[in-house]
């Protein structure tokens, strides 16, 4: 999936920000340049010059998107943590479940339902992109030697299913306390599938 540009401008960065706050608030699918300029305090001929075409700014916000995706991400495994497949999954579901977060997983939604069915343009990839972040993150909370296993591969992608099946669900119909017992108890056979060697 294509990065936005190495050494972007601070007036790049600036109206990135803007149109970022933008999109959470209004999605990406139907953006048009007018709306979000006038919205921003731009212009649509000086997002064309900064962004290269409106392909480019949804790459550029594609790309913004995944930083704060990642960045949550990363707070799975931190090293005063406990380690372990089942403690990031709690920490991750913890984060997901945060009413503020809705903004952000309506748009990662959104991008990755349109990266499926249009795989080509500004969406290439980020399907996949996301997968293979979310897949790096629960494999870097195993213990070495269950993260080079076909089983721990296994794991995590049961755990990453049911993380984003949760939070499809949530972002549906925002019933937080019934899927969080859905991923308590998903929880709780992972934890006895580790405790018995499986």
């Amino acid at each position: 999936m294509p990065q936005e540009a190495p050494n972007p401008s601070a007036r790049q960065v600036e109206l990135l920000e803007a149109a970022y706050r933008y999109a959470l608030a209004h999605g990406l699918t139907d953006l048009s340049l007018r709306p979000l300029s006038e919205a921003i305090g731009s212009s649509p001929r000086v997002l064309l010059f900064l962004f290269e075409s409106k392909d480019g700014l949804v790459r550029a916000l594609l790309a913004r998107a995944r930083a704060d995706e990642t960045a949550l991400l990363d707070r799975a495994r931190q090293p005063d943590h406990p380690t372990g497949l089942v403690p990031a999954v709690e920490r991750v579901w913890t984060w997901l479940a945060a009413k503020e977060h809705r903004p952000l997983l309506r748009l990662w939604a959104e991008a990755y339902t349109r990266s499926l069915v249009q795989p080509d343009g500004p969406w290439a990839g980020f399907a996949r992109a996301t997968v293979q972040d979310w897949l790096g993150v629960l494999a870097d909370c195993q213990p070495p030697s269950e993260r080079d296993s076909e089983v721990g591969a296994t794991r995590r992608t049961l755990a990453l299913a049911v993380l984003r099946g949760a939070l499809l669900d949530l972002l549906a119909t925002d019933d937080e306390s019934r899927l969080t017992a859905a991923v308590e108890h998903q929880l709780a056979l992972l934890r006895d599938g580790s405790a018995n060697g499986g």
